[in-house]
């Protein structure tokens, strides 16, 4: 079973998807877990706000960050830990988000990356009252994990899809996708070129 990817959480300091204060990452081969890594973010300036919500939610402060690295110095490790893989989060729209809109308010360009969602996998495997993180992963036989953190939430996340490759019997992570009627989304300048050419073209002006 070739279930290769790497599990991605982001934590943010704030409502702006740029805020990105923690990330945890949980690389995956043959459906197993053999790499973890997990380090706090100073979001990029303009979006390092810390608001209370925020912090009740994960716990991490203004101070906790103000002597890491930003944004812009920690994309390259980011990106190198994930390697070619596909990126697989809880609510895949959230932490694709933050990787776009960190990139930007940073001056960086938006990397190619491939997405899947965990989420979207859970529904369509466990019959749940709810399909929050926590839930999903205790149906995956992942329990007990402080949610919020980073990198529990990656490896909660790498549990729920091993886990739904097993019961349904998926060769790889494209083959889950498709037996979960999703699929795998990309992110970057090729993913916007193409999506602006299977829009219908329209006249440059307006009567």
């Amino acid at each position: 079973m070739a279930i290769d990817f790497t599990a991605i959480d982001f934590e943010t300091a704030n409502g702006s998807p740029a805020s990105a204060c923690s990330v945890g990452l949980v690389k995956v081969r043959d459906g197993r877990i053999v790499d973890r890594a997990s380090w706090l973010i100073r979001p990029p300036h303009g979006h390092d706000e810390f608001l209370h919500w925020n912090v009740r939610i994960h716990g991490i402060r203004a101070h906790d960050v103000a002597g890491e690295p930003r944004w812009v110095d920690q994309h390259d490790r980011l990106l190198a830990f994930a390697g070619d893989d596909v990126l697989v989060a809880h609510n895949v729209g959230f932490d694709k988000g933050v990787l776009k809109a960190a990139s930007i308010a940073s001056g960086l360009a938006v990397p190619e990356t491939r997405w899947a969602c965990s989420l979207r996998i859970a529904r369509k495997t466990y019959h749940l009252e709810s399909y929050r993180l926590p839930v999903a992963a205790m149906a995956a036989g992942f329990e007990d994990f402080q949610h919020h953190d980073a990198a529990a939430d990656a490896e909660a996340c790498a549990t729920i899809v091993t886990h739904a490759a097993t019961r349904h019997g998926a060769t790889d992570l494209e083959h889950l996708a498709r037996i979960c009627t999703t699929r795998i989304e990309r992110l970057g300048p090729v993913a916007e070129r193409q999506t602006i050419e299977r829009e219908p073209a329209e006249a440059w002006w307006r009567p």
